[in-house]
């Protein structure tokens, strides 16, 4: 495939120009014969999630395609679903350039982008149009802006907008890069969002006539304790899956690479233990009761299975895609 010699241009380029230039060719190409250089057949490997049907276990996180802007493009390339977002009901720039670096001997990311995206109506619009027949999850957020006493305000408004288009909703309590956001994930304030999502997916659930399973993102730097708490707070609540993981501030495996002390959350291989292991710890917890959508360094067939093996039952990639290309989804598919 021709990926390891775009890569190699690609990575001449500052991270987001890249980005932004990757997305804007994938626009253009989708619906063209130039697809060819990203279209893929990938076998039919139907797995049973959330109540609904996957045609195959791999999915693109959260955080690529931020407008849903490339629907198409990615699923020429094979993903089973696609999770766009991170959305907040107002469009926000995010936080200021530079914002996202490469950590390239690790085959890691840092990212401190702060969910800049065109707002909830934009993405809505987006989805509405994509040709694409695997599932679509949208991921939710808050606005900066957004109190945090108010935050929970901010996910039911996008919610209620995306309900009738999402295959599932992601709910990202777990980014570091919105002040206080992480704080959602403890105690009475994960309570007490949990349970005004529910009702409010019962309230949607009567009104669209159909059921929209809801999972929460969390991050992979809680504590054992912390994990079991969030894990019995899913379970009171009925919880439809659990995505773990996000972003760690943890920077040990990258100590003296350069970028390594850029603030932000870190992604690729050297998270890919660490998120292995909280899965493995929800698991304990979780069982068979709620599903785990395992994401964090998956970079080859056998670091997914290893996800797998923890307790998880799909996987999503980010940073492993942008180092190896979509051959990467094919891989972990065949192998499955």
């Amino acid at each position: 495939m021709l990926y390891p010699l775009a890569r190699a241009a690609i990575f001449q380029l500052d991270p987001e120009k890249a980005h932004d230039l990757t997305m804007k060719n994938f626009k253009r190409f989708t619906g063209t014969p130039l697809d060819l250089f990203y279209r893929q057949s990938v076998p039919f490997k139907p797995v049973h999630v959330m109540g609904l049907s996957f045609k195959n276990p791999v999915g693109l996180a959260a955080g690529l395609d931020k407008d849903g802007e490339c629907i198409e493009a990615f699923g020429a390339m094979g993903f089973g679903f696609i999770e766009v977002g991170t959305v907040t009901p107002r469009p926000q720039s995010g936080n200021p350039q530079p914002r996202l670096f490469r950590v390239l001997e690790a085959e890691g990311i840092i990212n401190r982008m702060g969910f800049n995206n065109h707002g909830v109506d934009n993405l809505v619009e987006n989805v509405k149009k994509a040709k694409y027949d695997g599932i679509i999850g949208i991921n939710i957020g808050k606005n900066k802006d957004t109190p945090i006493e108010s935050g929970k305000d901010d996910y039911l408004i996008c919610m209620e907008k995306v309900y009738a288009h999402a295959g599932y909703i992601a709910v990202n309590i777990s980014s570091p890069n919105t002040p206080d956001l992480r704080s959602l994930q403890f105690g009475e304030a994960l309570d007490d969002l949990l349970s005004a999502l529910k009702e409010k997916q019962a309230e949607l659930a009567e009104k669209e006539g159909k059921y929209v399973p809801v999972a929460l993102k969390i991050a992979p730097d809680l504590t054992d304790d912390e994990i079991v708490q969030v894990a019995e707070s899913c379970l009171r609540h009925k919880m439809d899956g659990v995505v773990a993981t996000n972003t760690t501030l943890e920077r040990g495996l990258v100590k003296g690479m350069k970028h390594c002390d850029e603030m932000g959350g870190l992604s690729g291989r050297p998270l890919q233990h660490k998120s292995t292991e909280v899965i493995r710890k929800l698991y304990a917890v979780l069982k068979e009761e709620i599903p785990i959508i395992g994401v964090g360094g998956i970079d080859s067939a056998v670091s997914a299975r290893e996800k797998v093996e923890a307790g998880a039952k799909l996987v999503q990639v980010y940073s492993g895609f942008i180092y190896h290309g979509p051959k990467l989804v094919k891989d972990i598919v065949t192998n499955w």
